[in-house]
């Protein structure tokens, strides 16, 4: 379901809800609390590349810290 702002919240933050409709958002921009416009992404979104790094995490990064680092973050 869209989200609904006031014309004044709009004015104050466009570039936020922009960044909102950006990742697919829907805002609807009311008048006097009627809906009188609405703010969607234009084309899609450029998909990213996962997995770009070809790194493997050894067994050992899983296991519990020595008493010593953990005292040291205290």
């Amino acid at each position: 379901m869209p989200r609904i702002v006031n014309v004044h919240e709009a004015k104050t933050h466009l570039s936020k809800l922009l960044d909102e409709v950006q990742y697919g958002d829907e805002i609807i921009v009311a008048k006097n609390g009627k809906p009188y416009a609405k703010l969607v992404r234009i084309g899609s979104r450029p998909k990213r590349a996962l997995g770009f790094l070809k790194l493997e995490v050894p067994d050992k990064f899983f296991e519990p810290l020595p008493d010593e680092e953990l005292d040291a973050w205290e």
